[in-house]
């Protein structure tokens, strides 16, 4: 059976030490640290945690922030993720209208002295905590919904924190998969009109209709403040609305989403950084999403690095066999034999696997020598290690018998359809091994492979000569009634 698909590209994500650092240098972060170790045994907190109201400006001052209304929200903003991160611990009062007190946490040590990991991890419980603040709703007059007896009333809010959350989730994946699009070349800042219409227009929709693109203008406008709390967490570099395009407080011109504005830019432009896919990627994965990164198979069998690989795009799957042989402690011999073993089998997938162990072997170098000498005879391996031997100019190579020739053009047809490469490069490999040898198709229906038939009728459709094309099908025939099928 051939390898499943993963459902995202894999990523490239930088060392952990760089994430860690990345993490450190957030200046949200970096308030909440200096708070926590500005924090004595006379800094005071209410009942839920958050520092008093009259301890703010000394805070926001601490932090040479202005001692004004923005100043304190910073402030107060940096505290909370202290508390959430566990950098302060907080001693709940003794008695209720009480004040709390305060202590440096555990993981504010971690901080210097633990590991990238820790910070990272540390850093993760922070990034979900401002998520949890840019999810919650948007209070214009909370006294709206206190009742007469002091409850709140929380319907009344028209709020569904789960909705919300995967709303956002979702916007944040579509940036991760926009951002790994096209083998990275998608690297640039999306613009917040397409993101937000990606969660809201119909793929098969032609023309949004007016309600459409009045919801895409209010996703915007949400997904606008949810950056700017996003950003100094360091998951995102954002570029916001640009504050004259308001038509009305809480809007956006409907201009915005149908592309009639030049500079698309003004409209906010949204960018995940390196700590941001990784990030992103943590979340997707505790969420049970399959999000690969290049060095998830380091250290695993080569069973499991042909497997994993099999549908990567090329440079990714090069970056990850060189970080796989790189891990190798028994040379390259003994790597390439593993490859060797693991490549063999007449599974759906066996192709696949035999075609990203001769690319493997590529990367191997010539000490891998012996261990392709060794399977020279071999039925499903003796036709890709004389094809390595060749490239390698090694003398002394013994010509393939013809049935291992047809044998390894069947599996290499087989291996680049499952692939789903470019349709030109396959339409060559085709012609280029049917044109290798006279009479092919007369002979190549008798191959003993699980794909014959298959890789014929493909040969069938694909192959720009006529001619060929019906000798193609017309073998497919003779292999499907050879195997009874």
């Amino acid at each position: 059976m051939s390898a499943e698909r993963p459902s995202l590209p894999p990523v490239r994500l930088n060392s952990e030490a760089e994430l860690a650092r990345d993490a450190l240098a957030a200046p949200l972060f970096v308030r909440a640290v200096r708070l926590a170790r500005w924090a004595g045994p006379d800094t005071r907190v209410g009942a839920g945690g958050e520092l008093v109201e009259a301890q703010l400006p000394a805070a926001a001052e601490h932090l040479g922030l202005p001692a004004d209304d923005d100043g304190a929200a910073y402030a107060s903003e940096a505290w909370r993720l202290a508390v959430d991160t566990g950098l302060l611990d907080v001693t709940d009062p003794e008695e209720e209208d009480a004040e709390g007190t305060v202590s440096a946490g555990e993981n504010l040590g971690l901080l210097t002295g633990g590991s990238p990991q820790d910070v990272l991890s540390i850093w993760l419980d922070g990034l979900d905590a401002v998520h949890a603040d840019a999810t919650a709703p948007v209070l214009d007059d909370f006294t709206d919904l206190v009742g007469e007896d002091g409850s709140i009333d929380f319907d009344a809010l028209d709020w569904d924190p789960e909705a919300e959350a995967e709303f956002l989730d979702g916007v944040l994946g579509n940036l991760y998969l926009l951002t790994l699009a096209d083998n990275g070349a998608g690297e640039g800042p999306v613009p917040l009109p397409a993101l937000a219409a990606s969660m809201i227009v119909p793929d098969d929709m032609g023309e949004p209709t007016d309600d459409i693109l009045e919801q895409v203008s209010e996703a915007m406008m949400r997904l606008d403040d949810q950056f700017r709390l996003l950003e100094p967490v360091g998951i995102v570099e954002y570029r916001p609305v640009d504050e004259a395009l308001m038509v009305e407080e809480g809007e956006a011109p409907v201009d915005a989403v149908g592309g009639d504005e030049d500079d698309v830019t003004r409209y906010g432009m949204v960018k995940l950084t390196p700590l941001g896919l990784y990030g992103v990627r943590a979340r997707m994965l505790e969420a049970g999403v399959d999000a690969p990164a290049v060095g998830d198979l380091a250290g695993k069998g080569a069973d499991a690095l042909l497997d994993g690989i099999a549908h990567y795009p090329e440079s990714a799957a090069r970056a990850e066999v060189k970080l796989w042989l790189a891990g190798y402690a028994d040379g390259a011999v003994s790597a390439a034999a593993e490859l060797l073993a693991a490549a063999r089998g007449t599974d759906e997938g066996g192709p696949l696997r035999r075609l990203h162990c001769q690319q493997a072997l590529a990367l191997a170098g010539p000490e891998a020598e012996p261990a392709v000498r060794a399977v020279l005879g071999d039925r499903e391996l003796g036709g890709l290690a004389r094809v390595w031997l060749a490239e390698r100019g090694a003398a002394d190579v013994p010509a393939p018998p013809e049935d291992m020739i047809f044998w390894l053009a069947i599996d290499t047809i087989a291996a680049h359809l499952d692939a789903d490469g470019e349709l030109d490069e396959l339409q060559g490999l085709i012609e280029g091994l049917s044109a290798q040898h006279s009479g092919f198709f007369d002979e190549v229906w008798r191959v003993d492979h699980p794909a014959t038939a298959d890789v014929l009728e493909a040969m069938g459709r694909l192959h720009s000569d006529k001619k060929a094309a019906k000798d193609a099908r017309k073998a497919a025939f003779k292999a499907r009634s050879r195997a009874g099928r």
